[in-house]
């Protein structure tokens, strides 16, 4: 059994990426993993201020949700992204937690990283920025790898998503843990 974390990115109520995240979660839960899930919605997270003062401390001079979410990311055996795309790159408040996480070098313990995206294009090639960005985090935490993504697209509004062939992607992936 194995500890996965799913966060959800996005801000928006109701949002595709949210619909990734809960059946990913579903297929881990139904495959015997313990599963938390985390909503980035509500959550306050600043920006990194470069001091790397995390690098001998563990942990960050900030004082905001990232703490939180740090124990958690340090403490998990994969972890699951699902973010909406926006202009062909995940979106911010993504990057930010990503870039927040530079007190973990010294303590994560997850191996397994988890993609999932949502977008209202749908050419094939529309996730590959988020990727790519993910990617290079992912290179920051050995021996990490990117063990699957799923896309969704021509969704757009809240809830679109409904029905989509990549809810059953998201829940087998989850599953296939």
């Amino acid at each position: 059994m194995s500890r996965v974390l799913v966060i959800a990115a996005s801000l928006r109520k109701n949002s595709n990426s949210d619909r990734l995240a809960e059946e990913f979660a579903r297929g881990a839960r139904d495959a015997g993993h313990e599963v938390e899930q985390l909503s980035l919605r509500g959550r306050h997270i600043d920006y990194c201020l470069g001091c790397l003062s995390c690098q001998k401390t563990g942990r960050c001079v900030i004082r905001d949700d990232m703490a939180e979410i740090n124990d958690k990311l340090a403490a998990c055996d994969a972890v699951a992204f699902a973010t909406p795309i926006y202009f062909y790159e995940m979106s911010g408040q993504m990057k930010t937690l990503l870039d927040r996480t530079n007190p973990l070098y010294q303590r994560c313990s997850f191996q397994r990283v988890y993609l999932l995206t949502a977008a209202a294009d749908d050419s094939e090639g529309t996730p590959d920025r988020a990727l790519a960005g993910l990617g290079g985090w992912i290179e920051c935490f050995e021996p990490a790898v990117l063990a699957g993504s799923v896309f969704a697209g021509g969704v757009n509004d809240p809830g679109e998503i409904a029905g989509h062939a990549a809810l059953a992607e998201a829940y087998a992936l989850g599953r296939s843990l």
